[in-house]
């Protein structure tokens, strides 16, 4: 055998050799499983029936407007808070209301059992329900009714009440004459606290 022959042989060896031993170093016995997990997602779902709780026309000063509406907890978590976002504009027909703003003559009252309490248990100006933070509103309308339950479990729905004035203030309102106040109210629900689950 030539000298190149021998020396490849031996390194072929040596290789061997050495692959063998690295194999050797990494031996042992082993066992593997998989899991399958999932995390499911909850939904909050507020909705208020009717969608459009006031559509009426021809309103005058001293006149009144009770309606009635359901917020209803649709989704799959419990809704711990609703808040009350209020946005409205005015229309004003005519061009010559000025600084006057309809919304400071429209009163909001919100009442639970209309028929039997005397005094709504929230009541403000439409103009200051706007500028009030909607988790202020939140404590003062939500809360009260929800004290004893805690806020708003799955599937379960509670009736409201509000009644708008406009109201007489024993000046002359002409300026609205004719007016449109188109009112739009967002109710953000929120979740209850986390939970540890076992």
């Amino acid at each position: 055998m030539g000298f190149f022959k021998k020396v490849s042989a031996g390194m072929l060896t040596a290789s061997l050799g050495l692959s063998l031993m690295g194999g050797g170093t990494y031996a042992y016995f082993s066992d593997s499983e998989t899991t399958n997990n999932t995390f499911g997602m909850g939904t909050l779902d507020v909705s208020v029936d009717p969608q459009v709780i006031v559509d009426i026309k021809d309103l005058k000063p001293g006149d009144t407007v009770l309606r009635e509406f359901a917020l209803a907890n649709e989704g799959t978590l419990d809704i711990k808070s609703i808040s009350l976002l209020t946005d409205y504009n005015v229309i004003d027909s005519k061009g010559d209301n000025g600084s006057e703003d309809l919304g400071d003559h429209i009163r909001v009252n919100f009442l639970w059992n209309w028929d039997k309490e005397s005094e709504p248990v929230f009541e403000t100006t439409l103009s200051e329900l706007q500028s009030l933070d909607p988790d202020v509103v939140a404590k003062d309308i939500f809360d009260p009714l929800w004290e004893q339950r805690g806020g708003l479990d799955v599937g379960s729905q509670d009736t409201l009440w509000v009644e708008f004035e406009f109201v007489d203030n024993d000046e002359d309102q002409n300026v609205f004459q004719g007016d449109d106040l188109n009112l739009e109210w967002e109710f953000n629900a929120k979740q209850t606290e986390g939970e540890d689950y076992e």
